[in-house]
């Protein structure tokens, strides 16, 4: 007989980035994509910001803390192979007016599987080259 798993997920709490350049990344998560400067622990080089009810973490690469994750990513090997954000009301010619608007380059808009079903997505790179999906629900 299986017994009840006592972890129940019900969704992404926070996903941390190491950053090379981290006023870069804070413009980029903040400016493109619109997340919010929630805590800044300069002590430690430790900024995160609000995505929705998630958070990013950006971890500062020169500081001890970005230092004891070991050498810092770069466009070759970035820190993981992406991260997903559910964009609501997915708007798609606002959406890459704006991406064009800041010089992000998008991919192609296609219906892709997530969390939420099969529904639109964009992949775009931030500035240390990590991989982000937009995703639209179904």
């Amino acid at each position: 007989m299986q017994t009840a798993n006592p972890i129940n997920i019900s969704r992404i709490d926070h996903v941390v980035l190491r950053a090379r350049d981290p006023a870069a990344m804070l413009a980029f998560y903040v400016n493109v994509l619109g997340c919010r400067l929630e805590r800044s622990l300069d002590e430690v080089g430790l900024l995160q910001l609000r995505a929705g009810q998630s958070l990013i973490d950006l971890v500062d690469m020169g500081r001890e803390l970005g230092k004891a994750g070991g050498k810092p990513p770069d466009q070759g090997a970035p820190n993981m192979d992406h991260v997903c954000l559910l964009v609501k009301p997915w708007n798609e010619a606002a959406i890459l007016a704006h991406l064009e608007a800041h010089g992000v380059v998008a991919g192609e808009v296609a219906s892709r599987y997530g969390a939420t079903g099969q529904g639109p997505s964009i992949y775009l790179k931030d500035p240390e080259g990590n991989t982000v999906e937009l995703k639209g629900t179904p």
